[in-house]
């Protein structure tokens, strides 16, 4: 074991370890090591066996490889949350290795692809409408004519050099990240937990575009501090990258004759959105007034006999500071809601299938790199068809 591993192991274990809010002793039981033997393993004072690490990596509820592999310390990281996250240093670990693992296996097949993000400088305080104007400029850079919905945000965004990662995280007050050029990207991982509505995971891909593309400024791990007006431009964006204005004008007038609830549901439906963006829309436009939130729960209440409870939707979206909060929120008040397949994520799975077929790289690299066991990579790999 040399050096380096050494102390990857310490400071896996460390990061590990308080991910998971265990005592060294928690653990060192669990592990069947006494107290002292375990403390100086993570302090990196001993170095473990193998039978060692495996035992520790089972307490832990984590693969050998994790405690062993080295950390990428991520620099260039626009990463903030609701509340202080315990889970930080392993989410940001995590992140790294696997912005690691694709940009080797891009350099391996030699299939690199540039990215086709444009940074906007604005002089002074932007107004909400020159950073619709960057979604929209934004999407004719990436040849999505203005009144086409996104059928497949993680493709597009790939397709032009966006890497897209997922990390679920048992948490609602961690939505993504989004990692800069000078560290490996332009890439964005998003919180994929199955509380965490579909929607609010394609919101959260265009709400950190917007930064990769309005504020790279941003971009330093150090801060962890929230930029209420960076925010509130990112949710803008992604709005307008999601559902531009006249798209939106255009699908809504079309079911004229329907419900409100029905248009509702039709048009979110159309745009892949939770339905309090397409209710902000309406407001945002000029199409309705704020009575609009009121309406939509009596109606809802009305027809399922039940109400969309207030925890179901973020206050703000009800006062002044409108776009300080994410429209999209937990899964559980988001009715008619989308599925995990409508937010894939394919092009790490074809390179690493690629580089499989051509004798580039294991059967067991492949499972590292895409986080899976050996048996659940046996199995994909002869699953695929032509």
């Amino acid at each position: 074991m040399t050096m380096g591993t050494h102390n990857a192991i310490s400071l896996n274990l460390r990061r590990l370890r308080n991910a998971k809010a265990i005592s060294q002793e928690e653990l060192a039981e669990r592990a069947a090591l006494s107290r002292s033997a375990y403390r100086k393993i993570e302090g990196g004072q001993a170095q473990p066996r193998v039978n060692t690490l495996r035992a520790i990596a089972v307490a832990l509820g984590v693969r050998t490889h994790d405690l062993v592999a080295p950390v990428r310390e991520l620099k260039a990281v626009r990463f903030r949350s609701q509340k202080r996250l315990k889970s930080r240093g392993q989410i940001l670990a995590e992140s790294g290795r696997w912005l690691s693992d694709f940009n080797e296996i891009e350099k391996l097949l030699e299939e690199k692809l540039k990215s086709g993000l444009v940074g906007f400088s604005f002089s002074g305080k932007p107004s909400m409408e020159l950073v619709a104007q960057a979604a929209r400029k934004t999407r004719e850079r990436f040849g999505i004519d203005p009144d086409e919905p996104i059928r497949d945000i993680c493709g597009l965004l790939e397709a032009h050099g966006v890497k897209i990662g997922r990390v679920p995280v048992a948490s609602s007050d961690f939505f993504g990240l989004s990692i800069g050029p000078a560290d490996g990207g332009p890439a964005i991982v998003v919180n994929t937990w199955e509380r965490i509505s579909v929607e609010r995971w394609i919101f959260t891909a265009a709400h950190e575009l917007g930064h990769l593309i309005l504020h790279l400024s941003d971009y330093d791990v150090s801060k962890t501090e929230e930029s209420g007006e960076h925010e509130k431009q990112a949710n803008a964006f992604a709005a307008e990258f999601l559902m531009p204005d006249s798209a939106f004008r255009k699908e809504w007038d079309e079911t004229y004759g329907l419900s409100f609830i029905d248009r509702v549901f039709k048009v979110k439906r159309i745009f892949r959105v939770s339905y309090r963006t397409v209710l902000y829309r309406l407001v945002s436009s000029g199409g309705a007034s704020r009575d609009i939130w009121a309406k939509f729960q009596f109606d809802y209440k009305r027809r399922f006999q039940r109400s969309l409870l207030r925890d179901d939707e973020p206050e703000a979206l009800i006062r002044d500071e409108f776009l300080a909060s994410f429209p999209e929120h937990l899964g559980s008040g988001e009715p008619e809601r989308l599925s995990g397949v409508d937010f894939p994520g394919d092009r790490l799975s074809r390179l690493v299938r690629n580089a499989l077929e051509h004798g580039i790289i294991s059967l067991s690299r492949g499972a590292e790199i895409l986080g899976r066991s050996l048996q659940e990579m046996r199995e994909l790999s002869t699953s695929w068809v032509a």
